[in-house]
């Protein structure tokens, strides 16, 4: 299903409980906006997920819900009240919140190494739109598949699924081989521990080198979706990109066909994955 902000696959033979969202792979610029940035369109790029909606099959048993706008143009990882006073005018102060303060609001101000988006504000009404546009529609989808999920299942797993840039884990040293994929649960908070651990157990078997919670827990989407008391588990997934794409051109690797196909079969098995963990959590 096609929307202006969205693109929603939806489930070949609905069997799985599982639902995948991919919020930061949008490559949708829209024109003023392209206009009023002073970075290259290359450089806007900089902070998106490139490529991560290759990953999900036509056909697969759970919807992905991809978005269409690109993280630049607004953050659908963020509250939908993390506006920036310093790129918007009339925005209340947020003099506790850390990713505001760094530029990293639900309207962005930054893109990667801190570039600056633009010259000037906008006004509240701007952003605001902005919110109308992109970030509702998309909440609204993802808050709809998932209860359509749990009412079918009796429970739902989302997999928010991310990229990282390889220097995110700067040089950071490993008891073990550097992770190649982050999991997220907020510690246990967002997802069951036994689905988490099942998750890890399908990325270890197709060869990647696993880590939790650091350096990335879970955002937004985790925190405010994952509720396991409620039968909701949420886990975010973040992935090297520099496995299978050149950072400073945003082209493909060589190869990128075979790891698209690896990263497919992990997808497929994460949709099938309920009855695999409910058999870890029985022994």
């Amino acid at each position: 299903m096609q929307n202006k902000a969205y693109f929603l696959k939806a489930a070949a033979i609905p069997r799985s409980c599982a639902v995948f969202s991919s919020p930061h792979s949008g490559a949708d610029y829209p024109a003023g906006f392209l206009h009023h940035s002073c970075l290259s369109p290359l450089l806007l790029r900089s902070s998106e997920d490139a490529f991560v909606d290759r990953f999900f099959p036509d056909k697969l048993d759970a919807p992905v819900l991809l978005a269409r706008y690109p993280r630049a143009y607004v953050d659908l990882n963020r509250e939908a009240g993390d506006l920036d006073p310093a790129i918007i005018y009339g925005a209340a102060p947020q003099l506790a919140n850390r990713k505001v303060a760094a530029g990293l609001g639900v309207i962005p101000r930054v893109v990667a190494n801190g570039r600056a988006i633009q010259l000037g504000k906008i006004p509240l009404h701007m952003a605001r739109a902005r919110l109308e546009e992109a970030y509702y529609p998309y909440h609204g989808a993802l808050q709809g598949l998932i209860e359509e999920q749990k009412a079918r299942f009796g429970r739902c797993i989302l997999f928010d699924f991310h990229s990282m840039p390889r220097s995110a884990l700067g040089a950071r040293r490993f008891l073990t081989k550097r992770p190649e994929v982050i999991l997220g649960d907020r510690y246990g908070t967002s997802c069951d521990h036994w689905i988490s651990d099942a998750v890890a157990g399908i990325f270890n078997d197709a060869g990647f080198s696993v880590a939790r919670n650091v350096p990335f827990a879970g955002g937004y989407i985790t925190r405010h979706y994952g509720k396991p008391h409620r039968g909701v588990h949420a886990i975010q997934v973040e992935i090297d990109r520099s496995l299978y794409m050149d950072e400073k051109r945003i082209i493909p690797r060589a190869g990128f066909a075979e790891f698209q196909a690896r990263l497919t079969e992990v997808v497929v098995r994460l949709a099938d994955i309920l009855p695999a963990a409910q058999g870890m959590a029985a022994e």
